[in-house]
């Protein structure tokens, strides 16, 4: 038996290995060759910043770096408190009318992306509302939204309905309640809903395609749209590794460390 185990073990952990090197060689590959000095992409040549320098001078990219930061980030903003809202609300629903418009929520989520974005198309070019930046934005907001749902409803699922009610019957207002005794204990929920809907909107291309306007370009939208491959590329691809490396750093080491020293000022 003990052979046997050890035998699954070691099986198990080398197909993770295979499945991590898969997943980070080519991120890898990626940020190795943003420092190559010639637009090789099989040949490193030696060590160089000129892909770097060259994205910071392209005009182009860093306005479709522009449009995708701003898009996100409305987007993330606006979804999450419109999806933590509505939550909440789903959460003192009745059954029936919260099922129902849960379902409702799951079809964006299940539907492929064409269809998503055809049927925004459609709804701009119907209502005859320009294809532009701002369309692109609300487009963002509405598929963003029911992921922030799907993310902070297990967590309201869980909590105890009688602290709510025990702040209300102390004098808290439903507002006072709702901030101070409802939202702390979600937290984590909304702020895993804003990542995702951040990290869904920044890499969106299907329907950012199909309801940006004339000249509007996101990053992914830039990339389809180049005559040739660019290797500024891999150096805006390193930038956003760093980045969200740098954010998943913080998310989990700054929760510890306020955690430590809750425990030390308790003890």
């Amino acid at each position: 038996m003990e052979r046997k185990k050890s035998r699954w073990s070691f099986l198990s952990n080398g197909y993770l290995v295979l499945v991590l090197l898969f997943i980070y060689l080519p991120i890898f590959y990626v940020v190795l060759f943003s420092f190559n000095e010639s637009k090789s992409l099989t040949n490193f040549t030696g060590f160089s910043l000129r892909w770097y320098e060259n994205m910071f001078n392209d005009e182009t990219m860093l306005q479709s770096i522009y449009t995708t930061v701003l898009t996100a980030v409305i987007a993330t903003v606006v979804s999450t408190v419109v999806g933590t809202v509505a939550a909440i609300g789903l959460s003192k629903a009745k059954p029936l009318v919260r099922n129902l418009i849960l379902e409702v929520n799951n079809l964006p989520v299940m539907n492929p992306d064409i269809v998503t974005a055809i049927g925004l198309m459609l709804l701009f070019i119907s209502t005859k509302v320009q294809l532009s930046l701002t369309t692109l934005i609300l487009a963002h907001i509405s598929f963003c939204i029911p992921y922030v749902i799907l993310t902070v409803m297990p967590k309201l699922r869980q909590l105890d309905d009688n602290v709510a009610e025990a702040a209300l019957d102390l004098g808290a207002t439903p507002v006072q309640a709702l901030v101070k005794v409802i939202l702390p204990q979600i937290y984590p929920a909304i702020f895993s809903g804003a990542l995702i809907a951040f990290s869904m909107s920044f890499d969106d291309f299907v329907i950012s395609f199909f309801t940006a306007g004339v000249g509007i370009n996101n990053i992914s939208m830039y990339v389809y749209s180049m005559k040739r491959y660019n290797p500024s590329v891999n150096a805006l691809s390193t930038l956003i590794v760093v980045v969200v490396t740098l954010i998943l750093i913080a998310a989990n080491v700054i929760p510890r460390i306020k955690d430590k020293k809750t425990k030390k000022e308790e003890d």
